[in-house]
């Protein structure tokens, strides 16, 4: 993947967000106002609809943050990071865990998304994924009850991979590497029976 490549699908990334979350808004007010409009009597439609929206909403900003682009002198704050990702693993069997500098990068920010949806796709019955570190190091340490390894995907984090052996639920697998490698970063990644370590220096 070339860099041009790349921030191109930075910025798809960034427009898909962008337009969707639009009309989910759109729907979250409109859910309110039937609720004001006193349409109690769907209370269990309703909060099914809203969950669902509260969902799609708390993806789209996560996706918005891991796969859109990041310009140089965006930042994120840590509560606004932790409460992202509380958001996204809220339904799951998954927790997540920030730890990490007050205020970060959004560039940085986008490595530790990505480096988290790399140990979520290795735990199949959910898992604990703490995140520390600030911009100079950031250390993601997966946990959970199976460890599963899809070799061809965590070869990009080797500095191996090709393309054509991922599946779309793997990208983030070869885009943390191509941004890592084009921010002039190192990385390490050491999977194991029990736990994932995923360090950005």
């Amino acid at each position: 993947m070339t860099d041009h490549t790349a921030s191109l699908a930075a910025l798809v990334g960034s427009r898909l967000c962008h337009d969707l979350i639009s009309p989910i808004g759109a729907i979250q007010n409109g859910l309110e106002l039937v609720a004001l409009a006193g349409g109690a009597e769907t209370g269990a439609e309703m909060a099914l609809i809203q969950d669902s929206c509260d969902s799609a909403s708390a993806r789209i900003k996560f996706f918005r943050v891991a796969f859109g682009s990041a310009n140089d002198g965006q930042s994120i704050g840590s509560r606004d990071a932790a409460a992202t990702l509380e958001a996204i693993t809220r339904t799951t069997r998954m927790t997540a865990q920030w730890a990490a500098a007050d205020k970060m990068a959004r560039a940085n920010v986008q490595l530790a998304y990505l480096a988290f949806l790399c140990c979520e796709s290795a735990l199949p019955l959910g898992g604990t994924v703490a995140i520390e570190g600030g911009d100079s190091r950031i250390r993601v340490e997966a946990t959970g009850r199976r460890v599963a390894i899809h070799e061809g995907a965590w070869s990009f984090l080797a500095g191996g991979g090709h393309l054509d052996d991922l599946t779309p639920d793997k990208v983030q697998f070869a885009l943390l590497s191509t941004l890592v490698r084009d921010r002039g970063r190192t990385l390490s990644a050491r999977p194991a029976e029990d736990r994932i370590e995923i360090t950005i220096g």
